[in-house]
């Protein structure tokens, strides 16, 4: 985790980017790999853990309806975290997290595992993955972290900015 996370600082600080992040199934611990790399504050902006869905609608707006027809865990609510996140900071990209992480709280069509991540950028580009993780909870979320830094890595690479 280290070794992506100072991989992310570099180049978001070659690109004078800065980058916040909401949480919800691994709880902060994406902004703690983030802020571990000295230096960070020059270009991580914020994090924020919005953990239950009064979390996610207070903190970054995502619409209550949003999450009553879809889920917390879905494709519309981590794309509307993501982009929240945006709208309730400066900013310049976002990374979103939703997911089950376990044992509890799993059904047929979104068993323990299930992870929706969401990387966005004030100029509207928008990547939403989703992900099937197995193991116990520690597991789930350690992937979870894993897949949020290194798609990161790989959304600043296709980013274009400057005119």
């Amino acid at each position: 985790l280290s070794r992506l996370s100072v991989e992310i600082g570099r180049i978001l600080e070659a690109k004078s980017l800065t980058l916040v992040t909401v949480e919800s199934c691994t709880g902060g611990w994406i902004g703690q790999s983030l802020t571990s790399v000295s230096g960070s504050s020059v270009w991580y902006e914020r994090g924020l853990i919005t953990y239950s869905n009064q979390a996610k609608t207070e903190l970054v707006g995502v619409p209550a309806d949003l999450i009553a027809k879809h889920g917390a865990v879905s494709e519309p609510v981590v794309q509307a975290m993501a982009r929240g996140a945006l709208e309730h900071s400066p900013a310049d990209l976002s990374l979103a997290v939703t997911g089950v992480a376990g044992p509890d709280g799993g059904t047929v069509e979104k068993p323990v595992g299930t992870v929706w991540l969401c990387w966005h950028a004030r100029t509207g580009a928008e990547r939403t993955e989703s992900f099937l993780f197995s193991g116990d909870r520690e597991a789930v979320r350690v992937q979870s972290v894993v897949k949020a830094l290194g798609g990161l890595t790989r959304f600043l690479q296709v980013l274009s900015w400057g005119p």
